[in-house]
């Protein structure tokens, strides 16, 4: 008669967006899985065997609570794990300590963590994600009802622009001039608006520091005096599968707006951004679970992004600069969701900087 399946088996362990370890009533560690590896950045190898208890800033609540584990009793508290490095910010968890079934205190504990910043981040992003797909619908809406006006003012306007011309009315003519030209105007932005969602991904093998190349290439055709773009790439990186055009246009609108924003330090000649890649692991995007993905880092040291737009910096016509159209955040981040991707960003006085993360199939 064969055994039965292990409950915590390690395949299904490393599945898990949640950091996990089964543990001894003593605090020692008998197994952990990848979320834990990664956000400790440690070995698994130096983790088994090793203590729980080291792991936490105050391990007073997980000793406690391990010593109730002989009743049955789930636990859950919040705890602030060790930064992974010297130096490095602690990171705040909400801890869940349950009892295994068998054996009860002289059997195993499983140690659940849930990073606070990560749930919070999945809330984030799907707050973005219903906002893009209500976004998506008003701008369909509106088009419609804005393209079938505009394009029976043009029309008239040009009606009356043959007359004019027949009549040899130069300053009607010029009148008509202004009406065709803004009508134009419109009708390129609410082309601009419905574009991202009118033509389908054209996929295909992508490497992430070509994409980084070129627009490095573009923005300093640019703005060819004052300004520094450094590279910090991992060239360990896998390509990715996604369309080319599109991962390039997100990026240059990024980083784009990041020169834009640095004007001062680009007369002042100390203006730089920096391009940075590199891999995360066992990520959560939105409700799917992801092994592997790349992240991609655009930072700046300019003023930062203004307190009273932080919270709407990836809506369409929302713009910090009077000659800003507010799409290209807007349409860098329909972008990176078309790839099952996600954009953050963090901003302080002196440095801003976005992160990208794309999931690689």
């Amino acid at each position: 008669m064969s055994a039965p399946p292990d409950p915590v088996a390690p395949d299904a362990f490393d599945l898990l967006a949640t950091l996990v370890a089964v543990v001894r009533v003593d605090g020692r560690c008998e197994r952990v899985n990848a979320a834990l590896e990664n956000a400790l950045c440690q070995s698994r190898r130096k983790l088994v065997q090793g203590q729980a208890l080291d792991w936490f800033v105050d391990p007073a609540p997980l000793r406690d609570a391990l010593q109730r584990t002989g009743e049955l009793m789930v636990s859950r508290f919040e705890a602030t794990l060790h930064g992974p490095a010297p130096g490095a910010h602690p990171l705040p968890v909400h801890v869940v300590v349950s009892p295994l079934e068998r054996g009860g205190a002289r059997g195993g504990v499983l140690l659940e963590m849930i990073e606070i910043e990560q749930q919070a981040r999945q809330d984030r992003e799907e707050r973005t994600h219903r906002l893009a797909r209500e976004q998506k619908e008003l701008l369909r809406n509106l088009a419609h009802e804005i393209k079938n006006p505009l394009g029976g003012i043009r029309g008239a306007a040009q009606l009356l622009a043959l007359e004019a011309a027949a009549r040899d009315f130069a300053e009607s003519a010029e009148y008509t001039d202004v009406i065709i030209h803004e009508a134009d105007r419109l009708q390129a932005l609410v082309d601009r608006l419905l574009a991202p969602h009118q033509r389908a991904l054209v996929l295909g093998e992508v490497n992430i520091h070509e994409v980084c190349e070129r627009v490095r290439a573009v923005v300093l055709a640019e703005f060819p005096r004052g300004l520094d773009i450094r590279r910090d790439y991992d060239a360990s990186l896998p390509e990715l599968r996604g369309d080319r055009e599109r991962l390039i246009q997100a990026l240059l609108n990024i980083v784009r707006n990041a020169a834009q924003a640095l004007a001062a330090r680009i007369t002042a000649g100390d203006a730089c951004i920096t391009l940075r890649t590199r891999v995360a692991r066992q990520l959560t995007i939105g409700q799917q679970r992801f092994r592997l993905a790349i992240e991609l880092q655009v930072e700046d040291n300019g003023p930062g992004v203004p307190p009273e737009l932080r919270e709407r910096i990836f809506q369409p016509l929302v713009s910090g600069r009077a000659d800003g159209t507010g799409l290209g955040l807007a349409l860098a981040q329909t972008f990176v969701q078309q790839h099952e991707g996600t954009i953050e960003y963090e901003s302080t006085g002196g440095r801003t900087r976005f992160k990208l993360l794309l999931p690689v199939r």
